[in-house]
């Protein structure tokens, strides 16, 4: 049985989604965060010892890092859905994305989080990070152009990895000026996936 060990206000969000996209029977078990630490609870390091979300349970394998369960549930359970053949020419990049989600473009969207919260004492950060900021919206808005999804015609699990990038750039109206990563996030908003994922995981404010 795959579980969901899911935590209010996070990535593990497009985990649900990705789960309905590909119509698979799932379990969720719900975290809550703390209301003054917006840290989550300590019962998730019974689950996994760094006590984060997500993670996803498949029996006895657990797995952690919202991309590699990504890549998990499609090569183990996709059956061909939502990405390419490892021979086709835009695998690559479909790796890529998975892999720049996390690893590039949500740190200066963090940071700008977390340094906000310093008052005065950040505002000498704020130049670089407003331009970092800039710099990888800037690249997804381009890629973006003239399609409907980071691959082109094709929806695929790219979309869902990257989706949280795209939702808290617009959760500080940072998608201003972005205007093909602005119809990306209203398109895959409104898919009947994305939808059900948001019932069956509860309320989902990413700007947190």
């Amino acid at each position: 049985m795959l579980v969901v060990h899911h935590l209010n206000d996070s990535r593990s969000q497009r985990v649900l989604w990705l789960l309905e996209e590909l119509e698979l029977p799932y379990e969720i078990r719900h975290y809550h965060r703390d209301a003054t630490t917006r840290l989550a609870p300590p019962e998730l390091k019974a689950v996994h010892p760094l006590g984060k979300s997500p993670v996803l349970t498949d029996d006895a394998q657990t797995v952690i890092e919202s991309g590699a369960i990504v890549d998990y549930l499609i090569r183990r359970h996709g059956q061909g859905r939502l990405r390419p053949v490892p021979q086709a020419p835009d695998f690559d990049a479909y790796q890529q994305w998975l892999h720049y989600a996390e690893g590039s473009a949500m740190l200066p969207l963090l940071l700008k989080l977390y340094v906000s919260r310093l008052g005065d004492a950040g505002a000498p950060l704020w130049p670089r990070i407003e331009s970092e900021i800039a710099n990888h919206l800037g690249f997804v808005d381009r890629s973006l152009q003239g399609r409907p999804w980071l691959l082109g015609d094709e929806f695929s699990g790219a979309d869902i990895q990257m989706s949280f990038v795209g939702e808290v750039a617009s959760a500080g109206a940072g998608r201003n000026g972005y205007p093909n990563l602005a119809a990306w996030v209203t398109r895959f908003q409104a898919r009947p996936a994305y939808r059900k994922a948001l019932e069956r995981g509860g309320p989902y404010a990413y700007g947190r």
